[in-house]
């Protein structure tokens, strides 16, 4: 982490205790994982402002396709597609990479 933190203290269950404990880097483990919820909520606010609202129907459509898809593909279709998605998504919400492409 870098930057200024700060330091919180939190209950927290027996389960999610014993997991953290496990951890090399309690601390970074938390940060990275409420830095992808904090992804995933931007995404969902850029859907709605683009018109486009994640419902729970939608969420079990997709996890439905996406198991038939991981049955019926090889895994590096599916990771070039995850890739592409990914890149995707990123422009949407960030603008077109400015990077030059690799050659």
């Amino acid at each position: 982490m870098t930057g200024s933190v700060s330091k919180k203290s939190f209950s927290l269950p027996q389960d999610v205790a014993e997991r953290l404990e496990r951890e090399p880097n309690a601390s970074a483990y938390v940060v990275d994982t409420i830095r992808a919820r904090m992804r995933a909520e931007d995404l969902d606010a850029e859907l709605a402002r683009r018109g486009m609202t994640v419902t729970a129907e939608g969420q079990a459509r997709a996890r439905a396709q996406r198991a038939q898809v991981e049955q019926e593909w090889s895994p590096g279709r599916r990771a070039a597609l995850r890739d592409r998605s990914r890149r995707a998504a990123a422009e949407m919400l960030d603008g077109p990479d400015t990077q030059a492409p690799a050659a």
